[in-house]
């Protein structure tokens, strides 16, 4: 399908390189999660997809040319690096990012000085940057999609420069609750809502998000900083690519990896977790129920492995480097505690393999995903789609993905130590036919609401826009 009269705006494009041996720019793979959910999703189309060349070897490979993907125009924005740096590092991971996952320590953090207004300029010139470049090349009447909370103040500048698009914004994250956004500085905060109220509609993976951006707005110490009324909202959840994920775990890789798989498990049950080591993901609350599982239920000692894969993140943050060695002190903690003869109850790996955790995600007979917060969870989606053990999966009741996911899924306070460990005790004691019927269960569910369902109910809303 032709979509030429589409941008679609994200910080990461569909395209990455690094610096080869030569000192030429080499293609490194997609930029991330949500680039890799959109790209084949676009690719072909003619749509518009704008993103910034975040390092030297993309703005190389830009003005060599090297931007291009067959039916898909690549524009990139190439604000000021130290800029893009503070933008990015100081506000959005550490600030935006910790607060609408309420991840903040209040008596200690955030601290808003000096140095975090001047990234806050930042993060306004680089949204800034971003609406002049989309103002640029989009064409006359664009369905324009902003994805997620980097550019949220792109909106309210497309307004100014071109008040011919229909402009949506999507939220990938939750959306903090009023008064957690409180903490913000109040002309962030109300910045920060008047660049959402700019957009023509903003989109959310769950009612539940879309109700806390709403809440915002009605807050009195909030709604009159922003200086706007909310937009139109709407809900689109996100799901995995069924066809695609199903053709990866037939490869090769994943083959050998699950043989691997089954060989540590030396035929025990097999708990598993796949997330990046981000302190949303509850990792180690996680590692604390497992310990008491086998401290409360000893039966299940020397009879099931948790296999935890880890993939490293944001390691330029101390927070973040931190949390990994809390992580990994915790899982040796309890292999020292209970391991013994052939039996590691914990096999923790932190690297980027993704054809070991499709394999793991084939094989689980549990998989636990326990955020504290988390605005979607894909892993929680792609688990029940891939695994062919009648696996059954333990959910957060505070990932987004709870929403659709709560009739097969078993539900866990992510703050509950104990009631974790049971939910991993009745998931592995369950029925084979219950937890059979639940897996089926979570398949249909998961079917319901693809990815192409999630763009295509972001491409209805702003065609609304544009008839409007």
């Amino acid at each position: 399908m032709l979509m030429e009269d589409v941008v679609v705006v994200s910080n990461r494009g569909p395209l990455s390189f690094r610096i080869g041996e030569d000192g030429e720019p080499v293609r490194a793979g997609t930029g991330g999660g949500l680039a890799a959910t959109l790209h084949p999703l676009l690719r072909g189309t003619g749509a518009t997809w704008v993103a910034a060349a975040m390092h030297e070897a993309d703005r190389r490979a830009a003005a060599l040319g090297l931007m291009m993907d067959e039916g898909l125009r690549i524009v990139t924005v190439e604000p000021d690096l130290a800029a893009y740096e503070m933008a990015y590092n100081v506000v959005s991971n550490a600030t935006l990012w910790f607060c609408h996952h309420h991840l903040w320590d209040l008596p200690r953090r955030p601290r808003f000085d000096k140095r975090w207004l001047e990234a806050w300029d930042a993060y306004r010139d680089v949204n800034r940057a971003f609406a002049e470049v989309v103002a640029e090349h989009a064409p006359e009447g664009a369905r324009v999609l902003v994805q997620d909370y980097h550019l949220s103040l792109v909106g309210g500048a497309l307004a100014q420069l071109r008040p011919d698009l229909a402009t949506t914004h999507f939220s990938h994250t939750p959306f903090a609750d009023p008064g957690i956004l409180r903490v913000l500085p109040s002309d962030a905060a109300g910045a920060l809502l008047g660049g959402l109220a700019g957009f023509g509609a903003c989109g959310f993976h769950t009612a539940r998000w879309e109700a806390s951006f709403r809440g915002a707005f009605a807050d009195p110490a909030l709604a009159g900083r922003a200086g706007a009324d909310a937009p139109i909202t709407y809900v689109a959840p996100l799901g995995p690519h069924p066809e695609a994920l199903h053709e990866e775990a037939a490869s090769g890789a994943v083959a050998d990896a699950r043989r691997r798989i089954e060989e540590l498990a030396g035929g025990r049950r097999l708990v598993v977790r796949v997330d990046r080591v981000e302190l949303s993901k509850n990792i180690v609350r996680g590692l604390w129920a497992f310990d008491e599982l086998l401290e409360t239920r000893p039966h299940w000692r020397g009879r099931v492995t948790m296999l935890a894969l880890a993939y490293p993140s944001r390691e330029t943050l101390a927070d973040y480097l931190a949390y990994r060695a809390e992580v990994e002190h915790a899982a040796q903690r309890l292999n020292e505690r209970w391991g013994g003869g052939d039996w590691v109850p914990v096999v923790l790996a932190v690297a980027d393999d993704r054809a070991r955790s499709i394999a793991a995600l084939t094989a689980y007979d549990v998989l636990l995903v326990n955020p504290v917060r988390d605005g979607m969870n894909l892993v929680a989606k792609e688990g029940p789609l891939l695994n062919r053990a009648g696996g059954v999966l333990v959910l957060s009741r505070e990932a987004g993905a709870w929403e659709e996911l709560h009739p097969a899924a078993l539900g866990v306070n992510p703050f509950d130590i104990s009631e974790t460990a049971a939910a991993l005790d009745a998931a592995l004691s369950m029925d084979p036919s219950d937890r059979a019927a639940r897996a089926e269960a979570l398949r249909e569910i998961v079917v319901g609401h693809t990815a192409a369902d999630w763009l295509d109910r972001q491409l209805e809303v702003a065609t609304g826009l544009r008839k409007g």
